[in-house]
């Protein structure tokens, strides 16, 4: 399966340049939050976007952007699988989409946590191998908001000090951030930007909040992933990381890799460090970022880095460094014990 188009927005601003630069450089975009009151929190920080945008308007442009090249009568047979925070707006966001863009339509929309989009991206490749469309339009949203924002920070899952850490010392929880993005996927094109050469989704059901700490369903996620493919661990030249910054995430991830990367290390990063968490959307932004750094022939840094912890040891990203791997690995766990993993080829 092709990606043959793809548009991103989030706390850099419009576009995938400043994303990219900023996982280079391992700058965040946390800044104290202004489109609400966070008084009264345990922190204020966040990556957002300037003002107050509106989700539905994000999703349409950068549905639109992916589909820009496509004609009336193909935009009219491209469907749309959506990822979002489950909300009762979901079908007016929907209906503006397909109103602003002209796709087929939003048959079905993710509201699954932090596995959504990368859920839809293993359903689209699915609807592709099946012949049920020539192409399909993933695309997921997350705008900061009140409501998550007070909960994570009630839970005491929010960084106190604003920085994500992953697989640091010190590290103190996550930090949220706006997330837009769209992608095309095909099954096939002359000059992709990547591939997704496979998929894995797993359930371990160890609890309603944490992982299982042996990190046993995301390694089967993996497992699945590579299988699918075709693909050893070896040939797998860099992960992008679920990298929470959260204590028991973190150490449950690790553990899955050393399962998975026994033989043969991996270099890691959490591209979460700079953009931050965006919920549903997670997964596709990081897709994105992950395809932008294979075509740029570097890693991005895992950033906020303090020192090691002996729960996380693995070949982190700790300076921009230049790879060419021809598969990368992108993975997402979510609340219940949720876990995917997707397999991207490089161009």
């Amino acid at each position: 399966m092709a990606v043959a188009a793809m548009a991103v927005r989030t706390g850099f601003g419009r576009g995938g340049a400043g994303l990219l630069g900023a996982g280079f450089a391992g700058t965040p975009a946390f800044a104290p939050v202004t489109r609400f009151d966070t008084a009264g929190r345990r922190t204020d920080r966040a990556a957002t976007l300037p003002g107050c945008p509106d989700l539905a308007e994000e999703l349409t442009g950068v549905v639109a952007e992916v589909c820009a090249g496509l004609t009336a009568a193909q935009r009219a047979a491209t469907p749309v699988l959506l990822a979002a925070h489950a909300d009762a707006a979901n079908a007016e966001v929907a209906a503006a989409v397909v109103a602003g863009t002209g796709v087929a339509g939003v048959p079905r929309t993710y509201t699954n946590a932090c596995v959504a989009a990368s859920t839809a991206v293993a359903d689209a490749a699915t609807v592709l191998r099946t012949g049920r469309a020539e192409r399909v339009v993933v695309a997921a949203g997350y705008l900061v908001e009140p409501a998550m924002f007070g909960l994570f920070d009630a839970g005491r899952a929010l960084a106190r000090d604003g920085r994500a850490r992953p697989f640091s010392r010190g590290r103190q929880g996550m930090v949220l951030g706006d997330g837009v993005a769209a992608v095309l996927l095909t099954p096939d094109t002359g000059s992709p930007l990547a591939t997704i050469e496979g998929w894995g989704r797993t359930g371990d059901g160890h609890h309603v909040v944490k992982p299982a700490p042996d990190g046993s369903g995301l390694a089967r996620a993996i497992g699945t992933a590579l299988e699918r493919g075709g693909v050893d661990p070896a040939e797998v030249g860099y992960v992008n990381a679920n990298g929470t910054g959260t204590e028991f995430n973190d150490a449950a991830e690790v553990a899955a890799l050393r399962r998975v990367f026994a033989r043969a290390p991996v270099p890691v990063s959490s591209t979460k460090s700079v953009h931050g968490h965006a919920l549903e959307a997670s997964g596709l932004v990081e897709l994105v970022v992950t395809v932008l750094a294979l075509g740029e022939g570097r890693l991005p840094v895992n950033a906020g880095y303090l020192g090691p912890d002996p729960a996380c040891e693995l070949d982190l990203v700790l300076e921009p460094r230049t790879a060419a791997p021809r598969y990368a690995l992108t993975l997402n766990s979510a609340f219940g014990g949720a876990n995917t993993a997707l397999l991207v080829g490089a161009p």
